[in-house]
């Protein structure tokens, strides 16, 4: 793709997201369907005086993609296996730039979910290490995505129309996209600087009735560092705080399965009840990964308006401006969350009617819209 916003896009994930300094070792993990960001990326940091380290997989080819090659052949024993050099980057690199770059996103949908599970369990080690190093700032990781035919399907797209979602949405059409990022910060700040020291946390709506506890813990301004594009704050909910129900009112998309309608009831920070429209017992199974999948590790707010229409993709649909998203499973520790998981499945409920979040009593939030008195 002859494209100058592909030179564009690559130096705001070089220089805004992985903030890449001279000697940083950077991983870049991509399949080959990327193949024209992978090029930008590798020369912009060698430029910036880095080192990149390229990790290629093979996308949906005939007959399979990599990952439904190693779902459906490997042994229990490789399912265990932690991926020796993608351990050795995130334990010792100084960052890492992930392209979501499928051209099949549906090719893993009917794998045996045990399999999934038990391999998610393997990289967990490799997740836990991202969370850790991330928290500390010795890790600088960014995850992004490159349109394919395939993410152009699941957004109902021609390939073109959604080249221009994603790079319009990451503002590659910006004269200076990088102080249009700066700018977000900036507007998100103030949200978060309300929430310092606050406690109870009340989300009501025609989908939602949730109560839950944010005590001690830090909300985090999301302003293209982690992810691209981005526009969100986020924490991570006392684990124990979490009660009533919400139903989610996009599909919960994970590991390439679409759970729709899904519907949760927490008692004590733990979900008792689940239920789901589609692919209930995907929901359930995912949900006994572990003694982490049943509690919350993020909870957190969308603020793109610019990300107004469902895709399909959580990369995306998880900043739209209006909703709110909590996260099964593994929290960051930078908000000071403890849960610990396999399985980080965020989920979308949109609130841009009729429904309002109280914090410790004031209105912050209503119909899509921060209210609070800054």
């Amino acid at each position: 793709m002859a494209d100058l916003r592909v030179s564009k896009y690559a130096k705001i994930l070089v220089e805004h997201s992985a903030r890449v300094k001279s000697g940083d070792r950077i991983l870049l993990e991509g399949t080959t369907a990327a193949e024209p960001l992978l090029r930008e990326l590798y020369i912009q940091i060698l430029e910036k005086g880095g080192q990149p380290h390229l990790m290629l997989a093979l996308p949906g080819t005939m007959p399979f993609s990599q990952d439904e090659m190693y779902l459906t052949y490997a042994s229990d024993a490789q399912l265990d296996f932690v991926p020796t050099f993608y351990k050795l980057a995130y334990e010792q690199f100084e960052g890492r730039v992930r392209i979501h770059s499928a051209t099949n996103t549906k090719g893993t949908t009917n794998i045996d979910p045990a399999k999934s599970q038990r391999r998610s369990k393997a990289l967990s080690a490799i997740t836990e290490a991202q969370f850790r190093r991330g928290a500390d700032g010795s890790f600088k990781w960014v995850t992004t995505l490159f349109p394919t035919d395939g993410y152009a399907q699941d957004a109902n797209m021609s390939l073109r129309e959604y080249e221009d979602f994603v790079f319009g949405a990451v503002h590659a059409n910006e004269e200076d996209p990088i102080a249009f990022w700066n700018s977000v910060k900036e507007k998100q700040q103030s949200a978060v600087d309300f929430m310092k020291g606050k406690n109870q946390v009340i989300l009501r709506g025609p989908n939602v009735d949730l109560t839950l506890s944010v005590k001690g813990r830090t909300f985090m301004n999301s302003y293209g560092t982690h992810n691209m594009p981005d526009g969100e704050i986020y924490t991570g909910p006392v684990e124990d705080s979490v009660n009533g129900w919400v139903k989610f009112t996009y599909p919960a998309n994970y590991g390439g399965t679409s759970v729709e309608g899904a519907e949760l009831t927490f008692s004590n920070g733990r979900v008792t009840a689940a239920k789901a429209d589609k692919n209930q017992e995907f929901l359930l199974k995912t949900l006994e990964s572990d003694d982490g999948s049943r509690f919350l590790g993020e909870f957190a707010i969308g603020t793109n308006f610019d990300i107004q229409q469902f895709t399909g993709n959580i990369l995306f649909d998880e900043k739209i401006g209006g909703s709110f998203h909590t996260a099964l499973g593994a929290g960051y520790p930078e908000t000071g969350s403890k849960n610990k998981s396999a399985i980080h499945w965020d989920m979308i409920c949109d609130m841009r009617k009729e429904s309002e979040i109280l914090v410790d009593g004031e209105l912050f939030y209503k119909d899509g819209q921060f209210v609070f008195e800054k």
